[in-house]
């Protein structure tokens, strides 16, 4: 009999042969014998887009199909209806596409279109064209909330939570506008800097505070899975991957507008913070939307050469050379920062790190 590997497994729990509980069990009894970091191909943190190419073939003949259904019916000029039949059509056809097939490109296709649609219809419905009212936005944002959530609730599709991020942002925005209706005055313009907390802007506060609620329901989706070979932490990846943006963007840009060398210090610090909180929860997103703010601030370091070419130049090199040497050394790294850390609350509920899994 040929050994099994995480793909078995993975394949075992998308098909309901059995449930995400029994396989990470069955992981965990095989890893007590031979070792995790053995038995692990090294992707500490899967992600899976496609699954081949037919899954590109199908999302392109469902683009085409939407687009010819769609564009028939706005021929009628009826565009409420165009948007709840592309909304109607997206749902019957996920039935076949995300539960019978399991194919992901085409359900996370589907799960869009449904989305935008449903807020262009109650958009439709709701929305005065000649006024702008943010009850009406936050009505459609509950909505079309509410509505991923049921997707998620009918589909499992983890790409939905991203969905539903988007909406909460839609929500947060509207809640944010409610408090502070003036930012939506003729020639105010918020949107130019809405992460920076220096304005005193209820926007940057509200983005803020969405990023800090999508972490957290992140991160209970993670510690579900653990070893991350379920939905729940495909459902987290896609939560961090909205919430990092909007936790990082924040704090560093309005740390870095302040300008100085205090400001500059402080958003070093707070990078190195949050590249931290990302080795030890294991999620390279938050790296990842740092990345301007670290070049932003070798440029600054390097300003005082005689070329300011050469300030561009060793900035390239030298973050070129960190995120090279942390993404290829991340499992070692992160297993030396774990080890070295004392015990928190739900330190073992995070991915594994040593290199032999406890037997006891």
């Amino acid at each position: 009999m040929a050994e099994m590997d995480l793909n078995d497994l993975r394949a075992a729990v998308a098909a309901d042969i059995i449930t995400e509980k029994q396989a990470t069990a069955m992981r965990v009894m095989i890893e007590k014998r031979i070792g995790y970091r053995d038995f692990m191909k090294r992707e500490d943190e899967p992600f899976e887009f496609f699954s081949g190419f037919a899954e590109i073939f199908v999302t392109v003949g469902l683009s085409i199909l939407f687009t010819g259904i769609l564009g028939l019916l706005m021929v009628s000029g009826q565009f409420g209806f165009v948007a709840f039949s592309g909304a109607g059509l997206a749902f019957a056809l996920a039935f076949y596409f995300t539960l019978k097939r399991r194919m992901n490109l085409p359900s996370m296709w589907l799960a869009t279109v449904f989305a935008v649609s449903t807020g262009l219809f109650f958009g439709y419905l709701l929305f005065d064209p000649i006024r702008f009212d943010e009850t009406d936005f936050l009505i459609v944002s509950l909505i079309g909330f509410g509505a991923m959530l049921v997707w998620y609730r009918v589909f499992h599709l983890p790409f939905t939570m991203f969905l539903v991020g988007i909406y909460g942002i839609a929500v947060t925005f509207s809640l944010a506008a409610l408090i502070e209706p003036s930012a939506f005055a003729y020639g105010r313009a918020w949107y130019e800097n809405p992460f920076d907390l220096n304005g005193s802007s209820v926007f940057s506060y509200a983005t803020l505070a969405f990023g800090l609620v999508a972490f957290v329901v992140g991160m209970w989706f993670d510690t579900q899975d653990p070893y991350r070979i379920g939905r729940k932490s495909a459902a987290g990846f896609w939560l961090h991957l909205i919430a990092a943006p909007a936790l990082v963007n924040t704090i560093a840009l309005s740390l870095y507008n302040m300008g100085g060398t205090t400001g500059y210090l402080l958003t070093a610090l707070a990078l190195t913070l949050i590249s931290l909180m990302a080795l030890i929860v294991d999620r390279r997103s938050f790296l990842t939307a740092g990345i301007l703010y670290m070049a932003a601030l070798l440029v600054a370091a390097f300003g005082d050469t005689s070329n300011e070419g050469w300030a561009y130049v060793l900035t390239l090199l030298v973050l070129g050379v960190f995120i090279t040497v942390l993404g290829t050394w991340w499992g070692a790294i992160r297993a030396g920062i774990m080890r070295a850390l004392p015990g928190f609350p739900l330190k073992h509920r995070l991915p594994p790190y040593d290199t032999i899994m406890d037997t006891e």
